[in-house]
């Protein structure tokens, strides 16, 4: 599994030295930053919710008014102003509250995009090594679903959890002020209400993030699916992968009803307290009132104030469960943003020349994959390519030709050895400088779904429309594009699924000649083309690798007769090099390569 940086800025802290509280809010604290960019929004959304909270405190005052000195004869005046007072009242707290509601949500909204933008640019940044193991849809559902959580808890339930908690202080400072024996016995509850919420809060999280965890795999094999449903339909498959995602939807639901359960409760058994508390109060409140100790209006002004308190706690209870999924998630965001890539910029890396003459060289390279390191895929591999030179590589499956290709775009790092370009440590480049002097047409290439010109132009977003086409009729792809709906504006589906195999190629091979760098490299660019298309591009290739240092991935062997040399490759080492003239004549493994091939070859045509 790629290496995790514990120290990492955005990591939580060691969840084992974290209680209560503190421990299930951690996960969201790295969030912060973002929330702080926008203080004038805090700030609006901050005062908004101040002026609610008082206008909504103001409104069991004026019920004792009305109560104690309203309600006679001779007070039709006092009655009226102060329903006259409530309304303005009123009319505060709507404004107020709509201005809070805006606010908050706006932040909320901001804080996410932001996060999804910063997010989808570290998984842009990670290496290889990375995507070796990791699962799509699941990195999808992390920057999706769980984002989504987040909105909610930067948002909503921030909004919430303010407006209740200032109403709750409030409310606890007008009953302290309106009885403080009543207030003290109505607070002694609250330790029963709170305990049970600290102890809580840890399982919940626990029990969102398992669920949180358990939808992503679901969406992952969703997605491995659907992005070859033709394999599946090819293959008759769909009744059981509709089967085993049912079954993964259902562990999801499963988890998900488990940590709703545990919400639930929480929430109840904090609600049942709470108001026991208040009838417990408000009987006693009652009795002080039949003594004359207290008046009626004196008490509904404190049972406002203590259902105001009540309400505020128990809702307060359930946004606790709402944070504690969003700290679930936020957690499983943490654990992408902590992984530190491995490809990366040295700190002063050595400046690109304004052209590279090409020179490539390979010294003593040892490499094994990360998912595979007690299996080397290079042995002490030494070749050097000079500018402008065309290389041929040849060899059975795994003997280590598309390694190398990785390793001259350095996806991985050498193992031991190293591979210069121009004589420069490619470990010394900045990865971005190196592999804008690298052009690559690949075997299986990828096309997005985007519009033609934009998949030609993909990574040279500036090209003009000339540009482009004419790297398109250098790559014999200028006729079928323009028999397209739209032309050049054709925009194709995903993965390029309409195009033929070798319409496929031609538009790499089209990518590769506008990048017009002095690196070429082509894995086996002309094997999905009929014969007469494929001479067309090859005489395209001859033209685009004139002057360029070109290595050439072949398993036709037709493809590297006119390479200046050919390399010959089995488990990991280079065991042949020459031409193809005098590699026949040695009759070593490429004499036997090429004599099945071509035997395959007549046997078909027979």
């Amino acid at each position: 599994m790629t290496e995790i940086n514990k120290d990492a800025s955005l990591a939580a802290p060691p969840r084992e030295n974290r209680r209560g509280f503190g421990a299930t809010l951690a996960p969201l604290r790295p969030l912060l930053p973002y929330a702080l960019r926008y203080k004038r929004t805090i700030a609006f959304a901050f005062a908004a919710l101040l002026v609610a909270s008082g206008a909504t405190l103001t409104l069991p005052a004026a019920v004792r008014g009305m109560i104690d000195h309203g309600f006679s004869t001779d007070s039709a005046g006092a009655v009226n102003a102060y329903f006259g007072a409530m309304v303005g009242v009123a009319a505060a707290l709507a404004l107020a509250s709509g201005t809070r509601y805006y606010f908050v949500m706006t932040l909320g909204e901001r804080v996410v995009a932001d996060l999804r933008a910063d997010l989808f640019r570290h998984l842009a940044s990670l290496d290889a090594a990375f995507y070796d193991t990791a699962k799509t849809g699941e990195l999808l559902s992390r920057l999706t679903a769980d984002t989504t959580l987040l909105k909610s808890a930067f948002g909503s339930s921030a909004s919430v959890a303010l407006r209740n908690m200032f109403m709750f202080v409030g409310a606890v400072i007008m009953m302290f002020a309106t009885s403080p024996k009543l207030a003290g016995l109505a607070l002694a509850a609250i330790p029963v209400i709170v305990l049970p919420l600290i102890a809580s809060g840890r399982s919940v999280r626990k029990r969102s993030k398992l669920a949180q965890d358990t939808l992503a795999q679901a969406s992952a094999y969703a997605g491995e699916n659907l992005s070859a449903v033709r394999a599946m339909q090819a293959n008759g498959a769909q009744a059981p992968t509709v089967a085993r995602f049912k079954r993964a939807v259902e562990a999801a639901y499963d988890a998900a009803q488990a940590a709703t359960l545990a919400r639930a409760f929480v929430t109840s058994g904090a609600i049942l307290v709470v108001f026991t508390s208040i009838v417990a109060v408000l009987w006693l409140g009652a009795q002080d009132v039949l003594a004359g100790r207290m008046s009626s209006g004196l008490l509904s002004q404190f049972v406002l104030y203590a259902v105001l308190g009540a309400s505020s706690l128990g809702e307060l209870s359930s946004v606790w469960s709402e944070v504690t999924a969003a700290a679930g998630a936020a957690s499983r965001i943490a654990e992408i943003l902590e992984v530190r890539p491995k490809i990366v910029a040295p700190p002063h890396p050595t400046p690109a020349p304004a052209r590279w003459r090409g020179r490539i060289s390979f010294e003593h390279v040892g490499f094994a994959y990360p998912t595979a390191p007690d299996r080397s895929a290079l042995r002490d591999l030494s070749l050097a390519v000079e500018p402008g030179e065309r290389v041929a590589l040849v060899g059975p499956s795994g003997a280590g030709k598309s390694t190398l290709f990785a390793l001259l775009l350095r996806f991985y790092d050498v193992g031991s050895g190293a591979v210069t370009l121009d004589g420069v440590d490619l470990r010394a480049l900045d990865p971005l400088d190196l592999r804008k002097a690298i052009a690559l047409a690949p075997q299986d290439p990828v096309i997005f779904g985007l519009s033609v010109a934009e998949n030609i132009a993909y990574g040279r977003e500036s090209a003009s429309i000339d540009v482009i086409v004419s790297a398109a009729k250098r790559a014999q792809a200028h006729d079928f594009i323009s028999a397209l709906p739209k032309g050049y504006d054709t925009q194709l589906g995903e993965r390029g699924v309409t195009l033929s195999g070798g319409q496929r190629q031609r538009l790499a091979i089209a990518r590769a000649i506008l990048a017009d760098a002095p690196v070429l490299l082509l894995d086996e660019a002309t094997s999905a083309l009929d014969a007469e298309n494929e001479a067309a591009v090859q005489a395209a290739l001859h033209d685009v690798m004139k002057g360029r240092t070109s290595i050439v991935i072949a398993h036709r062997l037709a493809t590297v007769l006119e390479a200046d040399r050919i390399v010959v490759l089995d488990e990991g080492r280079i065991v042949e090099e020459g031409t193809h003239a005098t590699l026949i004549a040695a009759g070593g493994l490429y004499a036997r390569l090429a004599k099945l091939q071509f035997d395959t070859e007549r046997a078909g045509a027979a």
